[in-house]
């Protein structure tokens, strides 16, 4: 009886849901019974070619999204990630600029706004990464660097981008972070602080902006499996993998879908929270 049991949970459980994410592109197919409609919406990804970049750019699309796909020097990958996406049938356009530059971000602003509309959903996800080594031995250079891509990011797009969020009651503000910010780990105290720094202004934003029916949410990855892995056949790292509770690393869809979530109507009610995307390797406190 117990066999028989335990049976019909797992036809019920594929019959739901699918088989389980032994790759990226049958976890994607997965059915649900709920439905994230993103039809109405704009929404701007920066670092749109990055490896998280894509797969949360052709996700929002997925949904229904206009997506304008942000670069700052790939301007041939945006390109082609376009491409592929208007022969989809997404509509989308791509942007460039230095996302810490307040004139920069209104030029995009301008630019999207006479392609697809105005913004209601912001995706921070650019940033300009670091030479690893200690703290004592980094450069100022070092520091300004990475913060400007988190920090000043944040505080260009919501500056630029908020406004018509108050106008229509509506909007989404959701800036990528990092497991790393509860580690401290060595050699990384630039993207550490960068990051910590960010999850400041991204709280503070939430209690500004909440009134106005805009959420402020953060996504923190952990070391996840992208295009990179598959193509360098790097997934199984077992040194990482066994401080995750649940003993894997994640897939770049597993970020994706979660971001795809908090831009929807589905967590209009969630705000200020950063949510690790890490297996249980870091869980926040109560």
């Amino acid at each position: 009886m117990t066999r028989i049991i335990a049976g019909a949970a797992r036809r019920f459980r594929r019959h739901m849901f699918g088989p389980l994410p032994d790759d990226p592109a049958r976890f994607a197919r997965r059915r649900s019974p709920v439905s994230i409609d993103l039809s109405r919406r704009v929404a701007l990804v920066t670092g749109a070619t990055g490896e998280l970049g894509r797969s949360m750019t052709r996700t929002l699309a997925a949904c229904g999204a206009k997506v304008a796909i942000h670069y700052y020097r790939s301007g041939d990958a945006a390109q082609q990630l376009c491409d592929q996406l208007t022969a989809s049938g997404a509509d989308a356009c791509v942007v460039q600029g230095d996302i810490a530059d307040i004139k920069a971000v209104e030029a995009m602003r301008d630019q999207i706004e006479a392609t697809l509309g105005s913004v209601d959903i912001v995706i921070n996800n650019a940033v300009t990464w670091f030479e690893e080594g200690p703290v004592v031995d980094q450069d100022a250079d070092q520091f300004d660097r990475v913060f400007r891509s988190s920090v000043l990011q944040v505080w260009a797009t919501a500056r630029v981008f908020s406004q018509p969020m108050k106008d229509q009651g509506w909007g989404r503000i959701i800036s990528l972070g990092t497991e790393v910010t509860s580690q401290a780990l060595i050699n990384r105290a630039p993207y550490t602080a960068a990051k910590c720094a960010m999850d400041g202004m991204m709280r503070s934003l939430a209690r500004e902006l909440g009134e106005h029916g805009i959420t402020v949410n953060q996504v923190a990855p952990g070391w996840m499996i992208t295009d990179r892995d598959r193509r360098d056949r790097d997934e199984v790292q077992p040194e990482y993998e066994r401080g995750v509770a649940l003993r894997r690393r994640g897939y770049d869809q597993d970020v994706a879908n979660l971001t795809a979530f908090l831009a929807s109507d589905l967590a209009a009610f969630i705000t200020g929270v950063r949510v690790p995307v890490c297996g249980g390797n870091v869980m926040v406190e109560a």
